[in-house]
């Protein structure tokens, strides 16, 4: 089931400072951690962004169906990333995904999805919670949270955390297998350990 309210945005616009190369294009089985993503996104929408400020690093790399928005501040941060999407594209919900998940799973993000049609008007976002922290950036915003995002960061506001303990944000259970998936890689030691999950679990 794909859904027309729903929007993905994945972000490739990060420094990859700790990696010391770039995150999005590290690959495993053949494809890009940045085609891995908008694999998953695609069972999600149709309606696919790449939101980054080098659109052409990764021309090659992205799939017809989704399509660039460039970044007109880059290295602000993902929160200043969202607050792009929202203004920039029309649907109801925004997905944000960053693109150093390798082991992304389209069937949970799918389960996830379908919980949006039932939500009271006032959930501004459904967010993954575990160890005390959300996990904003395999998130799910809401259109309508744009005016309450502007003025956090309007007022100096740079923290997922901050902000979505501040508005009416649904905490999206973790279990083993959500865990797993939302397992980030910052350093190449990571991504080799990720790596070898995949197919195995």
């Amino acid at each position: 089931m794909t859904n027309h309210k729903i929007a993905v945005i994945v972000l490739a616009g990060g420094q990859s400072s700790r990696m010391g190369r770039d995150k999005a294009l590290l690959e495993i089985e053949g494809k890009s951690l940045l085609q891995r993503a908008l694999e998953v996104a695609a069972v999600v929408t149709p309606q696919v962004y790449v939101l980054t400020a080098w659109p052409d690093r990764y021309r090659s790399t992205i799939t017809q169906q989704s399509r660039f928005l460039v970044e007109y501040n880059p290295g602000s941060g993902p929160l200043v990333a969202l607050t792009q999407g929202l203004t920039e594209i029309a649907a109801d919900w925004i997905l944000l995904l960053a693109c150093d998940l390798p082991l992304l799973d389209a069937q949970i993000i799918q389960n996830w999805a379908s919980l949006l049609t039932e939500l009271p008007p006032s959930t501004l976002a459904v967010v993954p919670y575990q160890n005390s922290r959300w996990e904003p950036l395999c998130g799910f915003y809401r259109q309508q949270s744009l005016a309450n995002l502007q003025s956090f960061i309007d007022k100096g506001g740079r923290s997922f955390q901050v902000w979505l303990n501040q508005i009416q944000a649904i905490p999206l259970p973790v279990g083993e297998r959500e865990s797993v998936m939302l397992s980030n890689c910052n350093t190449l030691e990571e991504f080799e350990q990720l790596k070898g999950k995949i197919g195995n679990d």
